[in-house]
């Protein structure tokens, strides 16, 4: 009878300690886990916290996987780089590397060019920006050059591995991020105004009375803060260098004609104006002077009652020129050039004129028009 209590309490207290330590280490389990269990953010969506959940199971899951937009396809990403505005665009190219070199592509950025530029940006300005980009680049190589030399001279003194490195350095410096010959840069360039370029300003000098209806070369700057421009004159005879400011948009245009202001224009469209027809022509005070474009029509000759079923005046070799801004009488109001021979014509009194190109499109003709005074000159 004694063994078997003896038996019984021995088990008992074996049974005792086995729940004991099972609950105690459940117990411990539980709260490691609760003090340890990862908090979820309240934004987070329901899709994360499902897959959080079911990959509870596995370990080593890396809960910081997210995507980014350079997950996206390429061809989806290419869609959102094309829609975003310059400011954009170039804040974008600063997140990365990979970005960087999507964002700076020409093809982004000639459409900008484009949409901004393209009526004020000629021939002339593309070949200026060349030479402004050679000129830059044969200034770095020069400095470059200096300090190779003086890396020579140096390195009879100092250790070589030394000298190599703080050149390197200073060359990485000096060596720009953004390639100098990209779309990019001479949009950058064009929008702070850094970069001057050829174009020509309708009725000049804040449209003084002297230049209404007529076109100038000048060297344009543009002004972020007012987006205006400044205009840069070239000199007339003894007359210093003019500068206008705040010229709009409305009042520029890339040169038609790859003709400098000082010589003659080659006219080509002589032999099939017609009265009636718009055209634009060189004009200038004295030799000194610059050509400036001034707009005007083909008229009819004395003898011709402008009837145009009888009109014979596009077979004579004189082409009348009429300028209506001005007043009937006004020795500015009419000239004749020759079909066959036409050179600069005139004198110092009248002034000098020069090439004709014949406008051809609604839209050279109704910028003229909306220029047009609103009161005949004398």
């Amino acid at each position: 009878m004694l063994l078997y209590l003896f038996i019984t309490c021995l088990s008992l207290l074996f049974f005792w300690k086995d729940l004991s330590f099972f609950t105690l280490s459940n117990f411990a389990k539980q709260g490691i886990s609760i003090l340890f269990r990862p908090r979820i953010p309240s934004r987070m969506s329901l899709v994360r916290k499902t897959l959080s959940l079911s990959s509870s199971k596995v370990e080593n899951v890396d809960d910081s996987l997210e995507t980014s937009v350079l997950d996206l396809p390429e061809l989806v990403l290419e869609c959102i780089l094309e829609k975003l505005p310059p400011d954009a665009l170039f804040r974008m190219a600063g997140v990365c590397s990979s970005l960087r070199e999507r964002c700076r592509s020409d093809h982004l950025w000639e459409k900008h060019m484009k949409q901004k530029w393209g009526r004020v940006i000629g021939p002339a300005a593309y070949r200026e920006w060349r030479w402004h980009i050679a000129s830059k680049t044969d200034l770095i190589d020069l400095k470059q050059g200096k300090q190779k030399g003086l890396m020579r001279i140096l390195s009879l003194g100092w250790p070589f591995s030394w000298i190599r490195s703080k050149v390197d350095d200073l060359g990485s410096k000096q060596r720009p991020c953004l390639p100098a010959d990209s779309i990019m840069s001479w949009y950058l360039a064009l929008e702070t105004g850094r970069f001057w370029f050829p174009g020509q300003v309708y009725n000049r000098e804040n449209g003084h009375v002297g230049f209404m209806l007529s076109c100038y070369d000048a060297e344009l700057s543009y002004d972020p803060r007012t987006d205006t421009f400044q205009a840069r004159y070239p000199p007339h005879g003894r007359r210093a260098v003019a500068i206008e400011d705040a010229v709009p948009w409305e009042r520029l245009r890339a040169p038609p004609v790859d003709t400098p202001a000082h010589d003659l224009h080659v006219s080509d469209c002589l032999n099939e104006l017609r009265p009636g027809d718009h055209i634009e022509i060189q004009w200038r005070r004295n030799k000194e002077f610059p050509y400036g474009w001034w707009y005007g029509v083909v008229g009819h000759l004395e003898s011709c009652d402008g009837n145009e079923n009888y009109c014979l005046c596009h077979n004579s070799d004189t082409v009348v020129l009429e300028f209506n801004q001005y007043t009937h009488g006004s020795r500015w109001r009419c000239t004749n050039i020759s079909r066959r021979d036409h050179r600069e014509e005139g004198n110092e009194a009248d002034g000098f004129y020069g090439g004709i190109r014949k406008l051809r499109t609604k839209q050279e003709i109704s910028m003229w028009k909306l220029l047009w005074p609103t009161q005949v000159l004398e």
